[in-house]
């Protein structure tokens, strides 16, 4: 049987997210692709870490799941808008095609975010495994890599986006969110779309407080 290529689909915010055949997975919620990065990462990511620690900057985030690029394109520009410095560290083994990201809608999304379109193309090309700045306020690493292998960096607000636990269950093992944990810093936040009952006790059983 041929390998089935990763499609894109339209959820129901009118985003598009990934799908793909081989494992029935999409990579973001089909009730809202946009609406899930803004919601999870942004607000309850992001913004409450930001509410909490104003002036320790640069934000430091580390990203599990590069995939389509939003959450790294949103958390771009809002660094821009609040002139905050951000260090976005993130990581993908398996790379989206040129085809794929470049028919994605998400610069669609808003009519007031049209000056920050260019970056989600420039998110995609620039070269992995190359620390470097893309604007004032964003400098970004991305490895193309796993999360068993990758070397982390002292961490504000973890974004915990792998594919879910029944389709991806060795990253949700306590062995590799202990690997994150080693490498937060004091206050730092892990958010994740995930509200499975054994991802809170195992964020319980390592310190972190779970909401």
């Amino acid at each position: 049987m041929s390998k089935q290529e990763p499609r894109i689909i339209t959820t129901e915010d009118g985003s598009h997210s990934v799908y793909l055949p081989e494992i029935n997975e999409s990579y973001h919620s089909s009730h809202g692709a946009y609406r899930e990065s803004i919601h999870v990462f942004l607000l309850y990511g992001l913004e409450a870490w930001f509410a909490r620690n104003r002036g320790r900057f640069p934000i430091r985030i580390f990203e599990v799941g590069f995939g389509t690029g939003l959450n790294a394109w949103l958390t771009l520009i809002w660094a821009e808008q609040n002139q905050v410095p951000v260090l976005y560290h993130t990581i993908e083994p398996f790379p989206l095609s040129e085809e794929i990201y470049e028919a994605l809608n998400f610069t669609q999304m808003d009519e007031t975010l049209t000056h920050y379109n260019g970056y989600f193309k420039r998110l995609h090309k620039m070269d992995w495994d190359i620390g470097k700045p893309l604007t004032d306020y964003f400098n970004i690493k991305k490895e193309k890599t796993t999360l068993q292998d990758v070397q982390l960096y002292p961490t504000d607000i973890v974004y915990f986006d792998a594919f879910s636990p029944k389709k991806q269950p060795e990253l949700w093992e306590k062995s590799l969110l202990e690997k994150i944990y080693t490498s937060m810093n004091p206050g730092a936040t892990f958010v994740s779309y995930c509200a499975a009952g054994h991802l809170k006790k195992n964020l319980l059983s390592l310190g972190l407080r779970t909401g």
